[in-house]
């Protein structure tokens, strides 16, 4: 499904998020958890995107509405729709929080909405000076607590000092968005490459050269 933004003269933001906040990696949490943001500065740019992962799932012989997702697609899948994005002009951040018991610490940390509004804040910090104008598209279909705490912290930002930099913030279903879709690949290859699994080289190197800057935090 092909969604239009009539705002002009705007960047598109699309954010998601790999892992879990919990700090029990021991017992099942994830070792890192991973927001990223994808930006398209051209509205054109981004609608042809769009487009051609529409296309690609009917080349794949997919019905209508089909959802790409990079944890539960196969690796010939995630091939086809890294081969098909690739071409297109967007860039990325990401922010990868490392929950290693021995090197992260503080009571910032012990408390999931704590942790969420301290990873979007840093996400947001570094690619700040490269945003103006953004209209923000969050996927309403992820967690519940990440979308709140996400929310109001763009919120705040939208009533400071930040105006000219976030204009407006969406919530959109993955499964009406293509390019929700690529930033779950994006943030699931970022995950996967600094956890060294498979292939997530070789994932990365479909989009290492539109990385703007991916951090870990802390080292």
């Amino acid at each position: 499904m092909i969604i239009k933004y009539k705002i002009k003269f705007s960047m598109l933001v699309f954010i998601d998020e790999s892992g879990d906040p919990g700090l029990k990696i021991d017992s099942g949490s994830s070792r890192f958890f991973v927001i990223s943001l994808v930006i398209f500065g051209d509205h054109e740019e981004a609608e042809a995107c769009d487009r051609r992962i529409s296309l690609l799932s009917r080349e794949l012989g997919y019905p209508e509405g089909f959802v790409f997702h990079f944890k539960e697609n196969s690796h010939k899948i995630r091939l086809a729709f890294l081969n098909a994005v690739a071409p297109y002009n967007f860039v990325y951040f990401g922010f990868v929080l490392n929950k290693d018991p021995k090197k992260l610490w503080g009571e910032g940390f012990k408390v999931k909405e704590s942790l969420y509004k301290v990873v979007c804040s840093y996400v947001f910090e570094n690619a700040k000076p490269h945003l103006k104008n953004a209209i923000v598209v969050i996927d309403k279909t992820g967690k519940k607590v990440f979308r709140s705490q996400l929310g109001k912290y763009l919120k705040k930002r939208l009533n400071t000092e930040a105006k000219d930099i976030i204009k407006k913030v969406k919530m959109q279903p993955d499964r009406g968005n293509n390019l929700l879709q690529l930033a779950d690949y994006v943030v699931g290859i970022i995950n996967r490459y600094y956890q060294g699994k498979k292939h997530g080289k070789e994932y990365r190197r479909f989009i290492a050269h539109k990385e703007m800057w991916v951090q870990m935090w802390p080292k």
